[in-house]
């Protein structure tokens, strides 16, 4: 393909985004960066640039689309996420794409709420839940979220909601099997919202254990892990099928967080590089995308879609 990215961050994602790059853009040239950047004149040269590092990344793709260089954010934390998506006239204007929440959760989740929603004549609810983290900064920010302000819409209104509380019991795929989750001070709302502004009904909850839950608002215990253990996801979409009849739908992936938020950022990198994602800023869930295409890329990178069927197997 001839084109340069570059990778700012050096970290469990930032690591794995730079060996699948190899895999599904061969001849690419991957500028690796293990530091944040203040400047973006440093960087700016390259085709693409893929941000892996912990945020605020809303600055810095500021100054990156006013060099004229198109940006790839796994930044997920909502005021970072609002400062992103409010530059989509910058974007447009300078004919570049900024892909917003390009991770695990938010990411690949909106991914696979669009390839079920199709499924549906009419689809009016999104409920998502995450389990896991990749590397420290990760597992700080699910302590963080823990203890903010959790958002969700419900019949066309933003609900703030206490995180830590609101527990629903659910089942992600083996061998992560059911954890009770909670309302968290995640962006998975206000992205889903922007790719499906009709649906009525979003909400987003991640794993939490006791302990968690208890110590959310203190400072961390103890130090993160390297890197956490496998991770999942579980997107159940609601509406009505062709017959009119009311249909649920859940599909997920049970797999390590880390390796799940690069293989969905990989397969948005390979596709603004290539010139299939429209201008502007983009987020996963959009229609305009070939979300087929962008999960074939993410199961042939290792992560694989299981779907609940409501048939035992043998």
């Amino acid at each position: 393909m001839g084109a340069t990215i570059a990778l700012v961050g050096a970290g469990v994602v930032g690591e794995r985004i730079s060996k699948r790059l190899e895999v599904v853009a061969p001849g690419t040239r991957i500028v690796a960066l293990d530091t944040r950047l203040t400047r973006a004149r440093e960087i700016a040269r390259c085709d693409l640039v893929v941000l892996a590092h912990p945020g605020p990344h809303a600055p810095l793709v500021a100054e990156l689309l006013a060099c004229g260089t198109s940006v790839v954010s796994i930044g997920d934390t909502i005021d970072d996420v609002r400062a992103m998506l409010d530059l989509d006239r910058a974007a447009s204007t300078a004919g570049r794409t900024v892909v917003v929440g390009a991770g695990m959760s938010p990411g690949l989740t909106g991914l696979l709420a669009r390839m079920l929603a199709d499924r549906l004549e009419v689809c009016d609810e999104i409920h998502v839940a995450a389990h896991g983290t990749a590397g420290p900064a990760c597992a700080r920010q699910h302590h963080i979220a823990l203890g903010g302000r959790a958002i969700g819409f419900h019949d066309g209104d933003w609900m703030m909601r206490r995180s830590g509380a609101g527990r629903e019991l659910c089942w992600f795929p083996e061998p992560v099997g059911a954890y009770d989750c909670y309302n968290a001070e995640m962006s998975e709302p206000l992205l889903l919202h922007e790719a499906f502004p009709q649906i009525a009904r979003i909400s987003a909850r991640m794993s939490a254990t006791r302990r968690d839950r208890l110590t959310a608002r203190l400072p961390m215990l103890s130090p993160p892990n390297r890197e956490g253990g496998v991770g999942a996801v579980r997107v159940e979409v609601r509406g009505t099928d062709v017959d009119g009849g009311r249909a649920t739908l859940i599909v997920g992936i049970a797999e390590l967080v880390g390796t799940a938020a690069a293989a969905t950022a990989t397969a948005l990198a390979r596709e603004v590089v290539r010139g299939d994602v429209p201008t502007g800023v983009v987020t996963l869930g959009d229609s305009r995308l070939d979300t087929i295409g962008l999960l074939n890329v993410v199961e042939r990178l290792g992560v694989r879609v299981q779907e609940f069927t409501g048939i035992p197997h043998a």
